[in-house]
């Protein structure tokens, strides 16, 4: 399969998305195409030899092949005729944050029919609001950690003893989360969150909780599932535990589990990828707490990929990318169109 790995995008996690890219081109033998959003919205086909941070960083990519969607693909100009991109044949959505996990991203990339790994629209919507993940997990019957929706330009009621996490509504990689365990931090940290977001959801913190990472997708051949991470942390799993450690090429050490707990966290697991997430590779993030299960988040796009939970990441890819999701093509036939035509022009041709 020749995969395309669709990066950048407008958000605040735009530079977090560059870094999964280059990480997947350290990593995957196949020699991807490599596709950059740039933030007011332009498409760039990047040389793998240019995937380095700096060619972003100088905007020296503007001087890159600009291209666009089209029917199947994306296209270049020539000097006499536009012609497609070679090696398209899945685009994999690594774009971090808005445009890649809030759907518009999925939007196009179904209304140009490009067949693409990623959240699909529903998914992304679900995924990328965490006040709406917390609805779907415990409709499923999935615990979740308490919380409190605060917006604004509310009073600023945080409903929990302290100390709370507060966290902005719809973003990741731990951008703008704080732990506040004093009255006098309070104000501080609602400020740095709503300065990514006009809502923030406040959490209780819960001391001495297990956290582990499960990572994976549904194929035709089933279920793909990871090494089973519990990554090491201070307080909550920071930006920079998340990811400046990307660079890593060597699969993890699976997490030392109780009896029970590992068939436990996989249920959950598919529990919430079920049908939504088709399409995807996607990692949930749990917590344990005197043996029981808890969701913390979805990752739809995590990042890198998750490959290093992986030991064979591109053969998963290739099964996955064979078990996309077919889309029902309309076509219109117009015929209740013609019958209504039809029957006008009966009619003014009869006199009436």
């Amino acid at each position: 399969m020749k995969f395309a790995i669709l990066f950048g995008g407008a958000s605040y996690e735009h530079e977090i998305s560059i870094v999964s890219a280059i990480a997947l081109k350290r990593i995957m033998k196949s020699a991807p195409v490599f596709i950059f959003l740039d933030p007011e919205g332009d498409f760039y086909h990047i040389k793998a030899e240019d995937m380095k941070s700096d060619h972003f960083s100088t905007k020296a990519y503007k001087k890159d092949e600009k291209i666009t969607p089209v029917r199947g693909g994306f296209e270049k100009g020539g000097l006499f005729k536009s012609r497609k991109v070679d090696g398209v044949e899945t685009v994999i959505n690594l774009v971090h944050g808005a445009q890649g996990e809030d759907g518009t991203l999925a939007a196009l990339m179904e209304f140009y029919e490009i067949p693409c790994i990623g959240p699909s629209k529903e998914a992304s919507v679900i995924s990328f609001n965490k006040w709406l993940t917390k609805l779907y997990a415990r409709g499923l019957g999935i615990d979740t950690v308490e919380y409190r929706l605060l917006g604004i330009d509310e009073e600023r009621e945080i409903g929990f003893d302290l100390p709370v996490i507060v966290k902005p509504l719809r973003l990741g990689s731990s951008i703008g989360v704080s732990v506040v365990r004093e009255q006098k931090d309070l104000d501080f940290a609602l400020d740095v969150a709503f300065e990514f977001d006009d809502k923030v959801l406040i959490e209780p913190f819960v001391e001495g909780i297990e956290e582990y990472n499960v990572a994976g997708c549904k194929t035709s051949s089933g279920w793909k599932i990871g090494t089973i991470e519990a990554p090491a942390k201070k307080e909550f799993l920071d930006f920079d535990q998340k990811y400046l450690d990307f660079s890593r090429m060597e699969t993890v050490a699976a997490a030392q589990l109780p009896p029970g707990l590992e068939s436990g966290l996989i249920e959950s697991f598919k529990k919430v990828y079920s049908d939504l997430f088709e399409g995807a590779l996607i990692r949930c993030d749990f917590f344990v707490k005197d043996g029981k299960i808890v969701l913390n988040e979805i990752n739809p796009i995590p990042g890198s990929l998750a490959n290093y939970l992986f030991d064979d990441f591109e053969t998963v890819l290739n099964k996955l990318a064979a078990s996309l999701p077919k889309k029902r093509i309309i076509r219109p036939d117009y015929a209740y169109i013609n019958r209504v035509h039809s029957a006008k022009g009966h009619k003014i041709g009869s006199g009436r």
